[in-house]
């Protein structure tokens, strides 16, 4: 059988055996049928919004509002939503100040190319677009403290303006359990030691902590909390197919949509586990594959369908590199995975080193797993972090019935690791140590 897997701006392939071939665990999104065109979907959200007033009434009266995005790491289309959101606000509020205020978290800077191709010429040029800034103190605003114990600082135009809103998409994600909602405030709009806090290595580590969950997660909690103090009052996120198009959209109170809409995934996305000696995965393509830190996220759904011992395949195109520093620096530096883990679980959250969830996160699975990596950068920084470089896909099952030493191991794919909920992880999640 022929299998492909998304790959940057396409695809790869190889063709398995159907004797070794388990199975291949789908998202549901990408078979489901909309109900409406994507803009419609979007509209009709916003005309009945859940637990909310409609947003052209909450804009009424409202001088300074301003609309939280994500920026290039997510698929977010804001191309279709920005539009919508920015009519709705000026229906309610013709002369509101609107600021565009982009969630980097701790990512890079988006570019002005990648700002304009994000949002679309006409409100590139017209509209006030910031990009936060997490390192910019004078900038973040302190809200007290959060359960957990960390200062809460949250960008000072969000907490300074008279309507605070959101858009995003809902995904799987493999700490926080779902993406959207309050992550649009933290980690989106939190300083640097707000957002390392909340990723500390206790929380990463928690049973809770994974793909699907919210009830319980440490992690979530933190951001809930940081989203009401900050008074996000109002959201819009979307439910994306493969193709990156809308399948369905929620609108309305921060929580209720949010939890409407990781309600709605998690019975498409959610998955039995299909256990294999080799697991083939992706990162869904652009822009999740656009770097190795990014690509950790895949892994996980592999981690969670795969027999002991066995061999993961990660396809990931990584155009921009390994994806960060710190993250580099970790595997540069270590002198074995083994004393590394150890070393960042013994860091109290006011401990916390960037990114030290995604090294933790890729420790526990190499501690575990070999990874091949089937990727456009350089052998050498794959091997830099522990992993096997491969040229394409059959190579990479060559390398790991060669590790496995059989050539008939049997093999499960995972198109798009990022986007699947495996049910084993949600009936028995095991922390790690």
């Amino acid at each position: 059988m022929k299998v492909s897997v998304p790959y940057g701006d396409s695809a790869i392939s190889c063709e398995i055996p159907d004797f070794r071939l388990k199975g291949i665990l789908y998202s549901n999104t990408h078979g489901y049928k909309a109900k409406a065109p994507e803009a419609l979907l979007v509209r009709e959200a916003l005309n009945a919004p859940i637990n909310s007033k409609p947003l052209r009434e909450l804009a009424k009266g409202k001088n300074r509002v301003v609309v939280i995005t994500s920026d290039h790491t997510r698929p977010v289309p804001s191309l279709i939503t920005m539009p919508v959101l920015l009519e709705e606000i000026r229906a309610g509020e013709s002369s509101a100040d609107i600021t565009i205020l982009i969630a980097t978290g701790m990512h890079r800077k988006m570019t002005q190319d990648e700002i304009a191709a994000r949002f679309g010429q006409e409100i590139y040029s017209n509209e006030k677009i910031v990009v936060h800034d997490c390192h910019d103190d004078s900038n973040h605003v302190s809200l007290g403290t959060l359960p957990s114990g960390a200062e809460l600082l949250i960008n000072r135009l969000a907490v300074e303006c008279d309507l605070l809103i959101a858009e995003g998409f809902v995904e799987p994600h493999f700490f926080a359990g779902f993406s959207g909602g309050r992550k649009a405030v933290l980690p989106g709009i939190a300083g640097y030691q707000t957002v390392l806090a909340n990723h500390s290595a206790e929380f990463i580590g928690h049973k809770l902590s994974r793909t699907g969950i919210l009830d319980g997660n440490p992690i979530q909690r933190d951001m809930a909390y940081a989203a009401r103090v900050a008074k996000l009052a109002f959201i819009l996120n979307v439910v994306l197919d493969m193709d990156k198009k809308i399948i369905a959209a929620f609108a309305g109170e921060a929580e209720s949509a949010h939890r409407d809409g990781c309600d709605f995934l998690s019975k498409l996305a959610t998955v039995n586990p299909i256990p294999a000696d080799i697991v083939i995965t992706g990162n869904g393509g652009y822009p999740l594959d656009q770097n190795i830190y990014q690509t950790v996220k895949g892994m996980t759904g592999a981690e969670a369908s795969i027999l002991p011992g066995g061999v993961i395949i990660m396809a990931t195109e990584c155009r921009d590199g390994h994806g960060g520093d710190s993250f580099y620096n970790d595997f540069k530096n270590m002198r074995s995975a083994t004393e590394l883990m150890t070393e960042i679980v013994a860091r109290g959250y006011n401990e916390t080193q960037p990114e030290q969830w995604e090294t933790q996160v890729l420790l526990r699975i190499l501690l575990k797993h070999k990874v091949i990596m089937v990727s456009s950068v350089a052998p050498s920084l794959i091997e830099h972090f522990g992993m096997i470089p491969a040229p394409s896909l059959e190579a990479a099952l060559k390398i790991a019935g060669e590790l496995l030493g059989k050539d008939d191991a049997s093999v499960t794919v995972i198109p798009d690791g990022v986007s699947i909920i495996v049910e084993s992880s949600l009936r028995d999640p095991k922390e790690i140590e």
